[in-house]
């Protein structure tokens, strides 16, 4: 496989039958999403929720054990400037918004661990199911960092007081359990199988309701939120600062050694 091709990854979408539009992100390095990644998700969830045909979206990684190891860092440890960083970062930003803007439910299917900006993924997702090997935690502090990008989107799902304990125990996973009661997940299951049909069940029930109807529940779901699109951007921006520091740098190279 191509080295640089594998170090991007890649992003798929399709639509059935059923209206039910699929997009599947990953790659080897546990779906760790690149800047075009990133970049790739956020287009893709805006065409869709353009699109007539499209009656849901669902988001899923590739495979079965990973979701989504958060931030590429091979990406991450190459940037030379608070500019690369921004850049980077502004990635996660736009996915959040293109979520809180479409006019279509987004629903997430989280098949294994989620860290980092994997989190905020699934936190921007407005129904999220999950296995019970669905681990999370934030890693942002121990490579002297912060989750600030994510952080609005974390927290208004699972609130101020979950959010702070996830962010301050960056090594401490938390099980699939732990956020359905904290409300990141709202089902979730034994085994990968399950998850799949309960995903589908769910999903071609949700496109049989009037679209009408789900955009304005959609809105509801986001009220005030209309701040973001330049909330977000300025932590984007407070995260490039911080991920060109020394301290960020070492820890990044250190975690690289060891993986």
């Amino acid at each position: 496989m191509n080295k640089d091709i594998d170090r991007d990854g890649f992003v798929k979408r399709d639509i059935d039958e059923y209206g039910i539009a699929r997009i599947v992100f990953g790659n080897s390095s546990h779906n760790a999403v690149s800047s075009f990644m990133l970049k790739t998700l956020a287009a893709y969830i805006t065409e869709l929720g353009k699109n007539p045909d499209v009656k849901v979206i669902l988001i899923k990684s590739h495979g079965e054990k990973t979701f989504c190891a958060g931030a590429s860092f091979n990406e991450l440890i190459d940037f030379k400037n608070e500019s690369d960083g921004k850049m980077f970062f502004s990635g996660f930003a736009y996915v959040i918004n293109a979520i809180r803007l479409c006019k279509k439910i987004v629903v997430g299917q989280v098949q294994g661990k989620a860290i980092g900006g994997g989190v905020g993924l699934a936190a921007a997702c407005d129904y999220c199911f999950a296995t019970e090997q669905a681990l999370i935690r934030l890693s942002e502090l121990g490579i002297n960092i912060g989750p600030f990008v994510i952080g609005p989107v974390v927290k208004r799902k699972i609130g101020l007081a979950s959010f702070t304990e996830l962010t301050f125990n960056p090594d401490q996973w938390r099980d699939a359990q732990w956020a359905k009661e904290k409300g990141l997940f709202q089902e979730v299951f034994l085994s990968y199988s399950e998850l799949e049909n309960a995903v589908d069940v769910f999903c071609r029930k949700l496109a049989s309701v009037s679209p009408e109807v789900l955009k304005t529940q959609k809105l509801i779901l986001w009220e005030n939120t209309n701040h973001w699109d330049a909330l977000l951007l300025e932590r984007a921006s407070l995260s490039g600062k911080l991920v060109v520091t020394d301290e960020a740098k070492t820890s990044l190279r250190a975690f690289k050694d060891r993986s």
